[in-house]
């Protein structure tokens, strides 16, 4: 099958051809649609997520159909159309059993436990636990989407935040993770203030319903807390921090009002220094999102199916697997375009027509 693969950290991913993965006794072998360009690539590739082996085939956000099945997989079979969440849980832990299979400790992840969906043809482990069907007539480029941004989004704000109709909801920086969490929050029904460093991203996060925005190039992360209180006077209810940097994750923090929830969604690449004395005077609670158990979907695909929440929105740019390479190293020097990029591999459905 193609696939993009890379023998060194941080070199140049190539378009080769390389040996199709064997489906496993509970797994199945998904023939790829779709799949998503995200930033979590690109710390794999750079060596920021400790475990890859080498050489590597990155992707986690996928939509496709069932090629082959493991004989013990119960519930699906070959040519059913599926995501999957980009942790995908083994069903029998203590967290599995508890309901928190996004925290499985036996997980393994397409993209960084083994070979992803950079390619024709995926491996995807413990098929009964973690499948999740796609209705035929979804946007394949809206149905990958959902198995890592939206997810991790819609998690952290619905699940663990709690956000209401009606509170404030900061979201700092706009790329692909952020501008889902606005759309979110405006579906969910909160108001909701976006924060970047560049127009392009905050002119998207309001046409996606934002009430507000900030550009804060420039600023201190205590200057901007200043402009968002100067902006929103009732004070912030729940923040995002979906970049990862210390002083975005900062400014999140320090706008809270007392009992204030943040949400970190954004990886670090190394852990940041948090103002920890605001946490504790203000009682604020930090919480983290690492996807979403396939359990949990039913809440987010019904936004989608009802069409209030459309993640196709974000899709700026389709690309095929010749393209990956550049896209990947241009995303990596944040050069690459606002909005969310998709790599299509086999037909893919569009607009909400089934090919």
């Amino acid at each position: 099958m193609r696939a993009i693969q890379f023998d060194y950290f941080g070199q140049r991913p190539e378009l080769r051809e390389v040996p199709k993965p064997a489906v496993t006794p509970g797994g199945v072998v998904v023939r790829v649609e779709t799949t998503g360009l995200c930033r979590s690539d690109v710390h794999g590739w750079l060596g920021h997520d400790g475990g890859i082996a080498l050489p590597h085939v990155p992707g986690h956000e996928l939509v496709g159909v069932i090629e082959s099945v493991g004989p013990e997989v119960k519930r699906f079979g070959t040519g059913e159309r599926v995501t999957v969440p980009f942790v995908c849980a083994c069903g029998t832990c203590p967290e599995c059993l508890s309901g928190n299979a996004q925290v499985c400790r036996n997980q393994t992840q397409p993209g960084f436990t083994h070979w992803g969906s950079y390619a024709e043809l995926v491996a995807l482990h413990d098929a009964d636990n973690n499948l999740i069907p796609v209705p035929a007539d979804l946007d394949s480029g809206a149905a990958a989407l959902l198995g890592c941004r939206f997810a991790t989004a819609y998690r952290g704000m619905a699940h663990q935040a709690n956000l209401k109709a009606g509170e404030r909801l900061l979201v700092v920086g706009c790329g692909g993770v952020g501008l889902s969490a606005v759309m979110i929050g405006v579906a969910l029904g909160a108001q909701v203030v976006a924060v970047d460093v560049n127009d392009e991203p905050l002119e998207r996060a309001r046409n996606l319903g934002a009430f507000q925005s900030i550009n804060s190039r420039g600023m201190s992360p205590d200057s901007l807390v200043q402009a968002i209180k100067s902006l929103v006077p009732a004070g912030i209810d729940v923040s995002v921090d979906a970049l990862g940097r210390a002083e975005t994750a900062a400014a999140g923090i320090l706008s809270l009002l007392p009992r204030g929830r943040h949400v970190q969604i954004g990886l670090f690449p190394s852990d940041p220094v948090l103002p920890m004395s605001a946490v504790i005077a203000k009682e604020l609670t930090i919480l983290g999102s690492h996807g979403m158990p396939a359990k949990d979907y039913s809440g987010l695909l019904s936004l989608v199916a009802s069409k209030v929440l459309r993640p196709e929105k974000l899709i700026e740019r389709r690309i095929t697997l010749e393209q990956v390479p550049d896209a990947l190293m241009d995303m990596a020097g944040d050069t690459s375009p606002a909005g969310v990029t998709v790599i299509d591999i086999a037909p893919a459905r569009r607009s909400g027509t089934a090919v």
